[in-house]
């Protein structure tokens, strides 16, 4: 079986910590011996945009259709305004191909660094599902009167019934599948509209799940329970918005944005889905070799997972621990001295060694 994947290196770090995912991928190929990768790299991202004016080609969304998955490494770069990097690229890839779930792990591995105080690995382990596709991020709006003494900007959140009943159901059937509780996260007492909307979706929806037990909590107080009481949180449903923060948040508990990962997915894969680590481009320190890969890795263990070789998402995992345990070849942020080839070269030799 020959998997086709989509390679968006991008921006800052990004080409870096791509290039050892890849690595990690062909390795896994090579032992396990049942499937293998065929890759296509795109050249596209800031430095693209500033050479053609676009992010992405013209007809990216029709070359990348084919593939299996997209592994984006990236986005964002001095000299390009974040909102072109993000919305001319990243969101379109997510609206357009309908990668509706956002999952991203808040686990705390052994041997990972956390600023809380008498926090163990069992007490921070968590799953986040976010709405992928609309709420906060849908992109609708006005600018009035734009420099004139009466301007007016309206920054429109979107909730449909279907966004956010699809979410909160697979939050639902993920918490059933490994008997979690489940947690939703909203502002109901003040978004009057969207937030109270969510909420009564989310109580709809748990009628079906008599089985599952729920919480819900508003945003400002889930991010004190996320650093006071983080086990409290198991599987987590939220929006568009308070997801991307609360999982930063989430990661800066759990050994920080190098060991991020990220699946923005379509369940019904009529479309690719898309991983990559969420640390961002980082471009004070793009081209050192100082990167850490292991968010990479973390999040080819998804794609790994999501294209159906279940077994080697734990594996990759435990590889990871298994280098935070014993120090002695991480990067500058996780206290090491290493390279970022040479990280990634340790979790091939160890992929090599125990399968």
């Amino acid at each position: 079986m020959e998997h086709k994947i989509a390679v968006i290196a991008g921006d800052g770090i990004g080409p870096e910590v791509l290039a050892e995912g890849v690595k990690v991928l062909n390795a896994v190929a090579e032992v396990d011996g049942g499937f293998s990768f065929d890759f296509t790299h795109f050249p596209w991202g800031c430095e693209y945009y500033l050479k053609e004016g676009r992010m992405m080609a013209e007809d990216g969304m029709e070359q990348l259709k084919k593939f299996d998955a997209i592994f984006l490494g990236a986005v964002g770069y001095p000299g390009v305004p974040d909102h072109i990097s993000l919305w001319d690229l990243l969101l379109v890839i997510r609206k357009q191909f309908d990668q509706y779930i956002n999952v991203r792990p808040v686990k705390l591995l052994k041997g990972a660094p956390t600023p809380l105080k008498d926090v163990t690995c069992e007490d921070i382990d968590m799953v986040f599902i976010r709405e992928n596709s609309e709420g906060e991020y849908a992109g609708s709006g006005s600018w009035l009167y734009p420099g004139q003494s009466n301007e007016v900007v309206i920054q429109n959140g979107v909730f449909s019934r279907k966004g956010c009943e699809r979410v909160i159901r697979y939050a639902f059937e993920l918490a059933r599948k490994e008997g979690k509780t489940l947690t939703s996260i909203s502002k109901g007492n003040a978004l009057n509209y969207s937030m109270v909307f969510w909420d009564q979706i989310f109580a709809e929806v748990g009628k079906d799940y008599p089985d599952v037990e729920t919480h819900s909590y508003l945003v400002d107080a889930a991010s004190m329970f996320m650093v006071k009481d983080p086990k409290r949180f198991q599987i987590v449903v939220t929006s568009n918005l308070f997801g991307d923060i609360l999982t930063d948040l989430g990661a800066a508990i759990s050994g920080g944005m190098g060991l991020a990962a990220g699946a923005n997915l379509n369940p019904e894969r009529t479309f690719p889905s898309m991983f990559e680590p969420i640390h961002g481009s980082a471009p004070d320190i793009a081209g050192q070799q100082k990167a850490n890969p292991l968010a990479t890795v973390w999040s080819v263990a998804q794609m790994l997972s999501f294209l159906g070789h279940v077994e080697w998402e734990q594996r990759l995992i435990d590889i990871i621990e298994e280098l935070l345990v014993e120090k002695a070849v991480l990067t500058p942020d996780m206290g090491g001295v290493a390279t970022t080839a040479q990280v990634g070269d340790e979790v091939v030799r160890k992929i090599r060694e125990k399968y």
